[in-house]
């Protein structure tokens, strides 16, 4: 016990000399208080979070800001359209492979080319790779640590900690990943040591000790042994991806018309490296993941139903919107594009209303700039979206900070809108409209975690669920994975090595235009492409964050981010932990850009980028 004592003192001490997760302010405003968020950490790009919260330091408002520049579109003019993929892909960092696929089946889809079964095939598996890859790693890495308290951990008893792994791995229905008092006591010792020597790195960046951190030590500790852990599974799960698509990041194995990887279709062994990786990181899924979100919503389920902390007094804490899109993805079938059966079904979900879906027209997507950086007057439909920045800054006050203008233009983000309503996208999005159109799949994995959990179908609509939805979606894609991996097998062993479909460029990209609807990781993924004489005359891509980030729009209607925070109870202001909690459980990925700004709003450096450079 001493020892352990010792520990913590050490640790402490440790945290304290480090920064903070995110940088903020509290200052005065009216009785109110004033939340700067920024930046954003342990996400992909540059994200603003500025909150009012009232004297019972409930958030009445909230703004989201992208503080940095993305113009890929305008890049890509004037550009052969066969090449688009490999610049679009560099539009994200990390789910790199799913703007590269987008953007080829635009260009597909204006050119009328419908693809082979295997590039289908190996299309899905691509993706679906990134999706187990990318949702571990969001949930260990990127946010876990908004539940899981790195402190409590090291007071835990590792004898009890392994009672209580096997506990959640049973309530999961799947077999622990770890579960030997030895392992979590290895964990104990390392972090003391890293402590020790002051390098608790990620770990030093946190709001340790927050009365809104609800596990238990020995929870915690399962947490952290499980976050060391992914670190080495996450290597092996972006080897599959790079088994079909050449390499990760950035695969380039996909073309218009189909897939190249046509040696590692014939290599018996190939397919069965990537079936390997898929059962090993599929173990840590079901053993590990599963049962750590299956705990952490217990422990939280209290915020997850309390309706007195939600935006329309549905679900609970973090809930948001409650209307949400899926365009649909991964193909099962060859009828085409948009006609075939799909993994995911495309629908639209409505005010919280799970009695009905909606189908989604393409025709009904808007974007509006009216709070965004950059030049317009009236929302537009993608084919004929513009590109063209208009940064008004920020407003600087007596206090020596720079706010936003909440009342102007306040993000690099615009606002996305379907039927002029704004909708949130992602995991969560998908698993509601997928239970709503009654899909069987669905409703089976959604219909467990429900029945496990105990808990009600509204619990979705939260922060605890929107990261529920996600482990939740990683189990049945690992699971549909199998199945198209041994699909491939048979197809290739039965003599099929069709990868591609031939076309005629010059006959096909006259004057056409098309469009690459599908999901992404993190949401519905959209692109664009408008072509004149072999030529891009116009590209538009409006992601998955881009729908969920924007700000108000000329009605004033809220974005999902913004919304997601109204009601959200902050235990202590100068820890915003709850903020980052929600907003994590988005996944945000914010796209890179040219401006940088210093804590204050000071312009620091202006990049210019010439389009038609040629090197």
């Amino acid at each position: 016990m001493s020892e352990n004592n010792t520990t913590q003192q050490v640790t402490e001490e440790t945290v304290q000399a480090t920064e903070q997760e995110s940088k903020k302010t509290v200052s005065a405003s009216g009785g109110k208080k004033h939340i700067i968020v920024d930046p954003i950490t342990r996400i992909e790009g540059h994200l603003r979070i500025e909150a009012i919260i009232d004297e019972n330091n409930k958030i009445v408002d909230a703004y989201s800001s992208s503080t940095m520049f993305r113009g890929i579109e305008t890049i890509l003019k004037g550009r052969d359209p066969r090449d688009a993929g490999l610049l679009a892909m560099r539009i994200c960092g990390v789910c790199t492979g799913t703007h590269y696929q987008r953007s080829i089946e635009a260009v597909e889809d204006a050119f009328k080319i419908t693809i082979p079964k295997n590039a289908r095939i190996v299309r899905n598996l691509i993706q679906g790779a990134l999706y187990v890859h990318d949702h571990l790693v969001h949930f260990y890495h990127l946010h876990a640590l908004d539940f899981v308290d790195v402190l409590s951990a090291l007071k835990a008893d590792p004898e009890k900690t392994a009672q209580e792994a096997v506990k959640w791995a049973k309530v999961a229905g799947h077999k622990p990943y770890t579960s030997a008092a030895a392992d979590f006591q290895a964990v104990i010792d390392r972090i003391t040591k890293f402590a020790k020597q002051g390098r608790l790195g990620i770990f030093g960046n946190g709001y340790w000790g927050n009365k809104h951190y609800k596990l238990t030590p020995e929870q915690n500790l399962i947490g952290v042994t499980h976050y060391l852990k992914a670190l080495d599974i996450q290597r092996d799960l972006a080897k599959m991806q790079a088994i079909f698509g050449g390499k990760n990041p950035h695969p380039q194995s996909i073309v218009v018309g189909g897939v190249t990887c046509v040696q590692d279709i014939k290599n018996p062994a190939r397919i069965a490296l990537f079936k390997e990786l898929l059962k090993e990181g599929m173990a840590f899924v079901k053993g590990a993941y599963l049962p750590d979100v299956y705990m952490a919503g217990t422990a939280y389920a209290d915020e997850a139903t309390d309706k007195d902390a939600t935006y329309k007094g549905v679900g609970g804490t973090g809930g948001g919107l409650l209307s949400y899109m899926s365009y649909g993805d991964f193909r099962l079938d060859d009828t085409g594009f948009y006609n075939a059966k799909t993994l995911f079904p495309s629908g639209l979900v409505l005010e919280g209303d799970i009695s009905k879906a909606f189908d989604v027209d393409p025709e009904k997507i808007t974007e509006d700039v009216t709070h965004a950086w950059y030049q317009g007057d009236k929302p537009l439909h993608p084919y004929e979206g513009q590109t063209i920045p208009e940064y008004t800054g920020l407003e600087k006050k007596s206090d020596g900070y720079a706010y936003l203008k909440t009342d102007e233009k306040y993000s690099w983000i615009k606002s996305p809108r379907y039927d002029g309503k704004p909708v949130e996208v992602g995991p969560l999005a998908r698993m509601v409209v997928g239970y709503v159109r009654g899909d069987e799949r669905i409703k089976k994995y959604v219909g467990n975690f429900l029945k496990r959990s105990g808990l009600p179908i509204t619990v979705l609509f939260s922060t605890v669920g929107r990261t529920a939805a996600r482990a939740i979606e990683t189990e049945l894609m690992g699971d549909a994975m199998m199945e198209w991996v041994d699909e491939l097998a048979k197809n290739a062993a039965g003599g099929d090595l069709s990868t591609w479909t031939e076309f005629d460029f010059d006959a096909v990209a006259a004057d056409t235009k098309g469009m690459g609807l599908a999901e992404a990781p993190r949401g519905s993924l959209g692109h664009w492409v408008k072509i004149k004489d072999g030529k891009i005359i116009n590209y538009q891509a409006v992601v998955p964050s881009t729908w969920n980030a924007g700000p108000r729009d000329a009605k004033g209607q809220l974005g999902a981010y913004e919304a997601s925070l109204i009601g959200t109870k902050v235990a202590n202001p100068e820890e915003p932990l709850e903020i980052i909690r929600t907003i994590h459980s988005f996944d945000p990925c914010i796209a890179c850009a040219v401006h940088v700004l210093d804590t204050k709003g000071k312009e620091l450096a202006v990049y210019k980028v010439d389009p038609n450079c040629t090197f």
